[in-house]
């Protein structure tokens, strides 16, 4: 039985599942009915953080357009265009064994692209969640539903895996940012063009 989080509650991933290594980190979306015509295209990231709270370098920033951490640690498993359908949108795969040992915080994030072009914002999606399972068990072993607590953000910090000793522990953070994957990246130190 999984772990249901709620909103700022932390919950150790490995200490109860001894030689847990791979997860598989999903993330998922509806759009309401009062969409604004448009497909909604909503991209999850991680941004693989050391102890300063930003990237080291550029390619800590695993995305649609950089899908595999030079290290393999991390793995986007590709972009989904619509949303449609149920369960995970997109999905990213986490090797515990595999972090790099300057990486202490993986933070898990959804942005809405072209959201000021297309008019769109979170407050147009409902029963956005992350969970994450054991990829070699399919075992299910937490998810947070964001509830609908966002109006105009256009990027959302869904949560984050982070190292507390050996341990690996998760962060139900659930907040939201106004100005896209933009203001994201340079939250977490990643220069955009």
């Amino acid at each position: 039985m999984p772990i249901s989080l709620k909103k700022g509650q932390k919950v150790s991933i490995t200490k109860d599942n001894p030689g847990l290594s791979k997860v598989v980190v999903g993330l998922g979306w509806d759009v309401n009915q009062f969409d604004t015509g448009g497909d909604f295209d909503l991209d999850a990231a991680a941004f693989m953080l050391t102890d300063t709270g930003r990237v080291s370098k550029p390619e800590d920033f695993v995305f649609f357009g950089n899908l595999t951490h030079p290290s393999g640690s991390v793995q986007h498993m590709g972009d989904n265009l619509t949303g449609a359908g149920d369960g995970d949108d997109e999905q990213i795969t986490v090797d515990l064994s595999m972090v790099p040992a300057n990486i202490t915080k993986i933070a898990f994030t959804v942005t809405i692209y072209d959201a000021d072009v297309r008019r769109q914002n979170f407050g147009q999606v409902n029963n956005a969640f992350i969970r994450i399972y054991n990829e070699v068990t399919g075992e299910e072993l937490l998810r947070y539903d964001l509830g609908e607590d966002f109006s105009i953000e256009t990027a959302a910090v869904f949560g984050e895996l982070y190292k507390n000793g050996s341990e690996w522990k998760f962060n139900a953070i659930g907040s939201g940012y106004q100005g896209g994957l933009a203001a994201l990246c340079a939250n977490y130190g990643v220069d955009v063009e």
